[in-house]
């Protein structure tokens, strides 16, 4: 696919995007089948989010990773380094090939994220709740450089355990950092069970309203919701939005859905083969 990146022109509608989420949920799932160790259902649960952010919404460029003038987005639930590493393939940072090398000793492509040494990688990610904090950093800095760079975050429900979120959270709103978004893929579920029992954190929407920020609740799995929220945000000048995206863990793959075990586990060669069919027969793969 053609695109110019560093433009909002002739960006990919919503069926294409459907085809480009499939696509990279396909590379997911041959990335962990290949590393034998990873973690599927936080990939796979985010996978829409990533491909309209890079696809449809940021400007970016694949040829030159560290332009200056990039949105960026920080995948502060790091562990679902997966599926960003198959999206900035399907853009074009890295080859395809590469993502056969995930968690392999001397690969670029390890757990989590490793900055400057992977193209398109802005931060590690986890410790849990990190991400809005640096996220705050860079809002700022592109404001007092007038840098016209939007900074997107995108959060897992079960990061909002951690105090240092909401602590970024009071920090965001008194800057007023409308270049700032955070998406919080809320799954409900984390390494060992569910968010609601663990630590329940909702009312999340009236949370960040609490904290003064533009509040979006979507279905994080629709491409159109996704797409539509990002624009609001965009619109929005008076502060930051939190989008808050209710999303399947594991989505994609029918056996993998709403499944806390496949927060991390090992995908054998025939549990791999029988979520590449079910994504590869979807109507969505083309």
């Amino acid at each position: 696919m053609n695109i110019d990146f560093k433009s909002r022109e002739n960006r990919p509608g919503v069926d294409a995007i459907k085809k480009i989420a499939a696509h990279i949920r396909e590379d997911i799932v041959l990335e962990l089948a290949e590393a034998k160790s990873g973690h599927p259902g936080g990939s796979l649960s985010c996978t829409d989010i990533l491909a309209c952010l890079y696809f449809n919404r940021m400007r970016h460029d694949p040829k030159n990773p560290r332009w200056e003038r990039r949105d960026r987005m920080l995948l502060s639930k790091g562990h679902a380094a997966p599926a960003l590493y198959a999206t900035l393939a399907e853009c074009g940072y890295i080859p395809k090939e590469e993502l056969k090398t995930l968690r392999k000793i001397n690969s670029r492509l390890q757990g989590h994220g490793v900055p400057i040494e992977t193209p398109g990688v802005e931060i590690p990610g986890g410790p849990e709740g990190i991400g809005l904090s640096e996220g705050i950093g860079m809002a700022f800095a592109a404001r007092h450089d007038k840098n016209p760079a939007r900074i997107y975050v995108v959060m897992g429900d079960g990061e909002l355990d951690e105090g240092e979120c909401w602590e970024a959270a009071m920090a965001a709103a008194k800057l007023k950092l409308s270049n700032l978004t955070a998406i919080i893929d809320k799954n409900g579920l984390q390494q060992e069970g569910k968010t609601a029992d663990i630590m329940p954190s909702d009312p999340v929407p009236e949370k960040f309203r609490a904290f003064n920020w533009n509040v979006i609740e979507i279905d994080g799995n629709e491409i159109k919701e996704i797409i539509d929220a990002l624009d609001k945000a965009e619109a929005h000048e008076s502060g930051p939005t939190a989008i808050i995206a209710h999303t399947v863990k594991g989505k994609g793959i029918s056996f993998m859905e709403g499944k806390v075990e496949y927060h991390a586990k090992s995908l054998s060669a025939e549990i791999a083969e029988q979520a590449l069919n079910e994504i590869r027969n979807s109507p969505d793969y083309g």
